[in-house]
């Protein structure tokens, strides 16, 4: 199965009401505001989502929320992840119809070896026909999924890319060098991708992309071009939005960035909390100055 998901990917923040609940009016603005300004695909329920926080019917909510509002228009990607390898199975066997592909995340907190890795993945993959995104993130998993890992995980049939978000260039690079065809390499990076472009890899999974999709797909689309010139300038133009929308993590960041667009209100549900007094003024004047330039 050759990798559908190239380009620009976001990974949709979750909207709250003040009481917490999902605020699904700004989730169908959000939806309609990618799809409007030229991203590839969308990816629902990723950690961007705040996905640890929400509950199955919760998820499943907002994935009928952007399906419909999507209506085909663009391919949409669920997340479906965990460190329960048999639970993540099951989930898989329930989704509904409509999901064109899966992101699932390494296990995290149990930190398995590199051969449990595979064997989760191996069984994920047994339990649907989607193809499967693997997402290697071990600052939030614990472990780091290697090059051999990935690469033994690349020829499982309906495993069709990863999101690289582990920063090593090397590592990613050596991904790309010895890929089998038709196996995508994602960026989870936002602030690395275009260098990342220029050896091999495919696209991004993009946080950043949230507040100025147009902007960053531009970019994105420029780079696989090779029209580097253009991709420089516009990776320079957001990258100090990038910087401050993770300073004090993610989401908290990019949601003040979207209040400022009159989109959602900026509430995070807890452990989040929210970013400080002085990192939300930087974020709003950069966030004018951005959609200015």
């Amino acid at each position: 199965m050759k990798n559908p998901f190239l380009g620009t990917g976001v990974a949709l923040v979750t909207p709250f009401n003040e009481d917490k609940t999902i605020d699904f009016k700004a989730l169908v603005k959000l939806t309609e505001y990618q799809i409007d300004n030229g991203v590839n695909f969308l990816v629902v329920q990723g950690t961007t989502g705040e996905s640890p926080v929400l509950s199955y019917d919760e998820k499943m909510a907002v994935l009928k929320c952007v399906m419909e509002t999507n209506n085909g228009r663009l391919k949409i990607v669920y997340g479906v992840g965990g460190n329960d390898t048999l639970s993540v199975g099951e989930t898989l066997k329930r989704l509904p119809a409509g999901v064109d592909g899966i992101l699932s995340v390494s296990p995290y907190y149990n930190k398995p070896s590199q051969r449990g890795i595979v064997e989760h993945f191996k069984y994920v993959a047994s339990c649907t026909d989607l193809p499967i995104i693997l997402y290697n993130v071990p600052g939030r998993t614990g472990s780091n999924m290697t090059p051999e890992t990935t690469l033994e995980l690349a020829e499982v049939p309906n495993i069709v890319a990863v999101k690289e978000a582990s920063g090593n260039m090397e590592q990613i690079m050596e991904i790309v060098m010895k890929r089998p065809e038709g196996f995508g390499v994602l960026s989870g990076d936002d602030a690395i991708v275009v260098p990342l472009i220029s050896v091999g890899v495919d696209g991004v999974i993009s946080v950043v992309a949230n507040a100025f999709p147009k902007k960053f797909s531009t970019m994105i689309t420029e780079a696989l071009q090779g029209n580097f010139g253009v991709a420089k300038k516009l990776h320079y133009d957001l990258l100090p939005s990038t910087h401050q929308f993770f300073a004090e993590g993610n989401p908290g960041g990019v949601k003040i960035s979207l209040n400022e667009q009159n989109l959602m209100k900026p509430i995070l549900r807890p452990p989040l909390y929210p970013v400080s007094d002085r990192l939300e003024e930087q974020i709003r004047i950069e966030t004018q100055r951005v959609l200015r330039s």
